[in-house]
């Protein structure tokens, strides 16, 4: 039997097309008419109106603190419990990241601890530079009471909505919650164009300074004039067209995967120690990947002797993020007790959840976790 992965590029025949066709109009550099198409269908989909396409939501995330102005010496509150890149985007202005915990009810930004974090800045009389909340596994935050904070400090918000492409909190789409908000197209992402990102804002003018810098800064003259240090950022235009294909699926892709969580959540409910990523009432996330709880005295396994008696099985599954604050590259970051992003980490795992998956690889995924090897117990 074929090995089941984790979340493989979903493609089909329109995408295959589309990307042709690109190729036969000899748009091939980071510039051509499927770059411009890219940027407005994606932004009508946000329901923000200025969008910039971008080589990488690493890249979306760098240039998202450079237009806010952030820079040495300058702090940027971060959950603990994200990919790296969310923080090392913070490194690359030479500003630092502060590290906050997760909630339980949401595995995103603790808005209780955010409070606390602005709270203290402002006693201290310096404020971070920025905040940067982050849609984690498809799920977005908890912007009722993020957005108020921050508007209340002053302090900019950056979402990050790397996972989170066609989730909804309140009804209004992930990535419009910030002053600019960060999407990703990387291959494992619910839509991608192999590699990719899109930065989107409500400020026209911003996004605009954004294109600027992710083409080296170029001055809009004959000869090549910079008055500034720029980026090599922008997509190329035949990845646009791949992700315009992409785009017009986002709702299957979307439907497919909320179906992929339901069905493990019925399929496993039975089976002891296991328990899912909980879905807070007032949006509905992506279900990029399917996480569960694994308690490993109910289930006869901790996190990592599952993961990798899937692997055994031809499966593959991931823990989820390791805490930043864990992270030696992050070594110095800031960050207090992080207790619920440790239980997390300890426990959490993610399970196959690409749309392709047939019901026949659904079937494999549950009857390994049902079917827990007595010698390989914890």
């Amino acid at each position: 039997m074929s090995r089941i992965l984790l979340s493989p590029p979903h493609m089909g025949d329109i995408e295959r097309q589309m990307l042709l066709d690109a190729f036969d109009s000899n748009w091939i550099a980071p510039v051509g008419p499927d770059i411009d198409a890219f940027e407005r269908e994606f932004a009508e989909v946000v329901g923000v109106p200025h969008a910039a396409a971008l080589s990488s939501g690493t890249a979306g995330l760098h240039l998202a603190l450079r237009l806010l102005g952030v820079g040495p010496g300058d702090e940027v509150i971060v959950p603990t419990l994200t990919f790296i890149a969310t923080a090392a985007a913070v490194t690359y202005v030479g500003a630092k990241p502060v590290l906050l915990d997760s909630e339980l009810a949401t595995w995103n930004l603790d808005p209780d601890l955010l409070a606390e974090e602005l709270a203290a800045a402002a006693k201290r009389g310096k404020l971070p530079a920025a905040v940067i909340a982050v849609d984690l596994y498809g799920q977005c935050a908890d912007y009722d009471r993020i957005v108020p904070l921050c508007e209340e400090y002053g302090v900019p918000l950056i979402e990050d909505a790397a996972e989170a492409l066609g989730a909804t909190y309140r009804g209004r789409p992930a990535g419009s919650f910030g002053r600019i908000g960060v999407f990703s197209f990387n291959g494992n992402k619910i839509i991608t164009t192999s590699g990719g990102g899109m930065l989107v804002s409500r400020d026209g003018d911003l996004v605009a300074r954004a294109r600027n810098l992710a083409s080296q800064a170029r001055m809009p003259v004959v000869h090549y004039q910079h008055e500034e240090i720029g980026y090599n950022y922008r997509l190329s235009n035949l990845l646009a067209a791949l992700g315009r294909a992409q785009l017009r699926s986002l709702p299957d892709r979307v439907r497919r995967k909320r179906e992929i969580f339901a069905f493990y959540r019925g399929a496993l409910a039975d089976v002891p120690g296991i328990d899912f990523m909980p879905i807070d009432p007032a949006g509905e996330p992506t279900c990029w990947l399917t996480c569960i709880l694994v308690d490993p005295d109910e289930h006869g396994m901790d996190r990592e002797k599952l993961r990798l008696h899937l692997d055994d099985e031809g499966i593959e599954s991931r823990p989820v993020w390791k805490p930043l604050h864990r992270q030696p590259a992050l070594a110095d970051a800031r960050c207090e007790a992080a207790p619920v992003a440790e239980h997390l980490f300890a426990r959490g795992l993610c399970l196959p959840s690409g749309s392709s998956m047939t019901p026949a690889d659904l079937g494999r995924v549950v009857g390994a976790i049902g079917a827990v090897p007595k010698w390989k117990t914890c």
